[in-house]
Formats: C-alpha cells, sequence, structure tokens
C-alpha cells in the first residue's frame, strides 16, 4: 500500500485518523502500532514476522544494555551492543544482499550461482537502521531505555515513515512517543504537508516517469543523443518528486498524529557543491551515517589521510545501502571520489569560482550520477552514457523532437518546482503576510491538488515509488 494510492486516501487514512481520535490518549500508541502492522502486512504478510523480530532485538537489547549500566558491566553492554548489531545487519544482508554476493561469488570462480530471488522486505534498509540507531543511542546513553514494547513497537513500525523514511532517531521523538499533544493546527498544517507530497508524486513525478520509462525502453538504434540527456534529466527530476513528495506526505501524516518529524530534503538542486547537495538530499541517511559510521571512525579528527578513508568508507556503505547490484556500489564510490576531490580543492580553486558556475558543475555532475543510479544493468548503462556523450548514435531525430516538444511544459514546471524561487516571490510578492487572502489561496491549492491527484490515480495505471526497492 502507497500513500498515494485510492486505498489508502478513502479506506486506511480515514479509518485510522477515525479510529486514532476516538481512542483514549493512554491506548493511542496500540492503536498507531496495530494500524501499522496492518499498513505493512497488507503488501507482504509473512514479512510482518522479521519487523517483529527485529522490533524484539533491539527492544530486548535495550532492556540488556540498561541492565549492565546499573551494574556497570562494559563487557556485557559491549556483547548486547555487538549482538544486536549484528543480528539486524545478518537479517539485512540475507534479505537484501544474498543474491548480490552469490553473484560476485560466482563471477569471481567463473560459475553462475543460484540465486535465491527472495523479495527484498519493504523498509528493511529504514527500520534496520532505526532500531540500530536506538541501541547505539541506549549504549552511549544519549537516550534512555523504553520500557513499553507497544510503545517502541510504534516508534519501529510507525507507519508514515516505516516504508521510506526519513529515517529518525529514537531520540528525535522520545518525548512524543508518549507526551506528544495532537492539536488543530499540527493536524491541518500536516493536511496541507501531505497533500503537496501528494501532488508532487501524482502530478509531477509519475508523469516525468512516463518520460524516463519511454526513452530507457528505446532501442540502440533509436536512442540519440538528445534523448538521452532528456530521459537522464528526466529521472533526475522524477526521483526528486518521486521520494521528496513521499518525504513530504510521510512529514504530513506525522504531524496529523501528533508528531514532528525532520526535514528530509531542503533544495537539493539549489546547491554550489556535491557537498551541499548531501546536506540537502536525504538528510536523514547522511546523518545516520555521519553520527554512526564517519564520526565513530574518526572523522576529519586523525589527519587528511584518515578522513579520506573515513569518507571512501562511508561512500560504499551509502552505495550499498541503496540495492544489492554494481551500479550502486559505483555511484556510492563515484560520490566518495568526488566529495575527496572537493576536500583538496575546494579552497585553492573551487571557493573562488562564481556561484552560477559552482551551480552548474554541481547539478552536471548530479545529473550523471542519477545516470549512473537509474541503470542497473550495468552493460545497458554503459551503451547509454555512451550515446549521451556522442560516441554512438545519432545526435538527435524527430522522435527525440517530439518528446522534447510534448513534455516540454512539465519539464519547466518541475525545473522550477524543485527550486525555492517561486515559493519565495509569492510570500514576497503576492501574499506577503498571514492574511485571510493568503489562508483562502492555500486551501484553495491543496483542493485543486487533491482533486486533480485523484482524477490522475483514477485514469492511471502507473504509480510506482523508486524507494521501495531500498
Amino acid at each position: 500500500m502507497v500513500f498515494s494510492s485510492l486505498l489508502f486516501l478513502f479506506r486506511f487514512l480515514p479509518i485510522m485518523l477515525v479510529v486514532y481520535y476516538c481512542t483514549p490518549r493512554r491506548f493511542r500508541n496500540a492503536v498507531l502500532f496495530g494500524g501499522s502492522l496492518v499498513f505493512y502486512a497488507w503488501g507482504e504478510p509473512v514479512y510482518i514476522v522479521l519487523i517483529l523480530f527485529s522490533t524484539l532485538v533491539a527492544y530486548c537489547a535495550g532492556l540488556r544494555l540498561s541492565y549492565y549500566q546499573k551494574r556497570e558491566n562494559k563487557r556485557g553492554q559491549i556483547c548486547s551492543l555487538t549482538i544486536a548489531c549484528v543480528v539486524s545487519l545478518l537479517l539485512l544482508g540475507f534479505f537484501k544482499y544474498a543474491d548480490f554476493f552469490l553473484r560476485m561469488a560466482g563471477y569471481m570462480a567463473g560459475v553462475e550461482m543460484p540465486q535465491l530471488n527472495l523479495p527484498l522486505p519493504i523498509g528493511i534498509s529504514f527500520y534496520t537502521f532505526q532500531t540500530m540507531s536506538y541501541v547505539i543511542d541506549v549504549y552511549r546513553k544519549e537516550v534512555k531505555v523504553q520500557k513499553n514494547f507497544v510503545t517502541f513497537g510504534t516508534y519501529v513500525a510507525l507507519f508514515p515513515q516505516l516504508i521510506a523514511g526519513p529515517i529518525i532517531r529514537y531520540q528525535t521523538v522520545e518525548e512524543q512517543m508518549v507526551k506528544r499533544k495532537e492539536t488543530i493546527d499540527l493536524f491541518s498544517k500536516g493536511i496541507v504537508r501531505f497533500m503537496i507530497g501528494l501532488g508532487k508524486k501524482v502530478l509531477i513525478a509519475n508523469p516525468i516517469g512516463d518520460l524516463f520509462r519511454e526513452i530507457a525502453g528505446m532501442g540502440a538504434a533509436d536512442l540519440t543523443t538528445v534523448s538521452a540527456w532528456l530521459g537522464v534529466i528526466a529521472f533526475t527530476l522524477q526521483i526528486y518528486f518521486d521520494f521528496s513528495g513521499y518525504s513530504d506526505m510521510a512529514i504530513g501524516l506525522g504531524s496529523m498524529f501528533g508528531f514532528s518529524f525532520p526535514e528530509n530534503f531542503k533544495h537539493p538542486y539549489e546547491s554550489r557543491s556535491i557537498t551541499e547537495f548531501w546536506r540537502r538530499w536525504h538528510i536523514s541517511l547522511g546523518t545516520w551515517f555521519k553520527e554512526y559510521v564517519y564520526i565513530p571512525l574518526g572523522g576529519n579528527r586523525k589527519g587528511f589521510g584518515r578522513q579520506i578513508l573515513n569518507i571512501s568508507i562511508v561512500w560504499l556503505l551509502t552505495g550499498l545501502w541503496h540495492g544489492a547490484y554494481g551500479n550502486f556500489v559505483v555511484w556510492g564510490i563515484y560520490y566518495g571520489i568526488l566529495l575527496m576531490i572537493e576536500k583538496l580543492l575546494w579552497k585553492p580553486v573551487f571557493s573562488r569560482l562564481p556561484s552560477f558556475f559552482m551551480h552548474l558543475y554541481t547539478m552536471f555532475f548530479v545529473i550523471l550520477g542519477w545516470g549512473i543510479f537509474s541503470w542497473q544493468d550495468m552493460a545497458d548503462g554503459t551503451n547509454y552514457f555512451k550515446t549521451l556523450f556522442g560516441m554512438s548514435g545519432t545526435f538527435v531525430n524527430r522522435e527525440a523532437m517530439y518528446l522534447l516538444s510534448s513534455y516540454l511544459i512539465l519539464l519547466v514546471i518541475a525545473i522550477i518546482g524543485s527550486v525555492s524561487l517561486l515559493r519565495t516571490c509569492i510570500n514576497r510578492f503576492f501574499l506577503p503576510e498571514k492574511t485571510m487572502r493568503r489562508e483562502v489561496c492555500g486551501m484553495l491549492f491543496v483542493v485543486v491538488v487533491f482533486i486533480l491527484s485523484v482524477a490522475l490515480l483514477v485514469n492511471s495505471s502507473y504509480n510506482p515509488f523508486l524507494y521501495f526497492r531500498f
């Protein structure tokens, strides 16, 4: 079940809201926990055992850590932490990476290894990182142990952010899990945020995804340099509106139930460096790797050479986190190299260049990065890049120009919508203050977005979510 589906919009969500607000406050976590398990089980009933097991492992580990901390037993603490993290990573590794390692082993041995072809449990990368962060933070004494299993289970399985983030650390919502206060203002802001995300997903990401699908499905004889660039730009916009739209919906849903989730995107396509881009894109993932991998490895505190090694490790893991295919590993290495180059050249070169040039440089390499990311088949991806840079095929043909003219208006709208310029202009020049006119315009905008989104959902069979597979 996805947020941008008629089933969720008109059945699951209304029922959850009614039951939640009709339930006494002390039982609302139980309602959310039960509802989240139903939400998760709707797509994969078998794997509900997996998320419950992961939750139980982290819950018990937290209790054991608290027990050993009271007795100042360092060895017991390390043992509890290690067991919890190893079990979580083994589960993630088995379901997500077993076939990847079998393929690598077969390639190295020169034989074809049989594949397990296990369906990937939805959201396993997200809830694994959440349970691990909780156990690590209890070990560090940054959060108090949660002794109520239902409350802890609600944190892990909370359906607004279960399947696609943002990755929420327990310390961020520790107080909200037991003392949150639902208000009309928070609920109304949640509705607006959800509708904005729904519009991003249904009105922009899905149609642009159609363009990318059409170009990606072209044969080598039909693909031209212009269509290749059009395709990779389309994917660049699709993945932003798809993922940031889903994050907006998750944050909005959280607000409806009294939670305040951290932002996951801050207009990343406005960035003037690759470093800045990764401070604005999928912020919760970058924060997780920084707090639990980069800094524990030493960060930048042990010399430049060690910093480069730490960056390499983080970006290799970041690539692998996204999927068990070679292109994701290459994508992670690609960004690791770019970030290391920036570390070396920032002061002597990049800091002196005009900001407009730096923005073009950033977007050029970000677009190429999404080109790597989009092709799981490395051979097809290589051929696509050859056409992208004019090393095969023709430069342009009639079909490429037809696609460009057909999608030009949508592409322009998406490009404008991916930056903050339009919103800034509206707030500054047209609706500068919190007046009744502004409230009415905002309400009308939300209603129009909802009606258009529902209309498209009724008539469209293409409604994927790209990060489901991660």
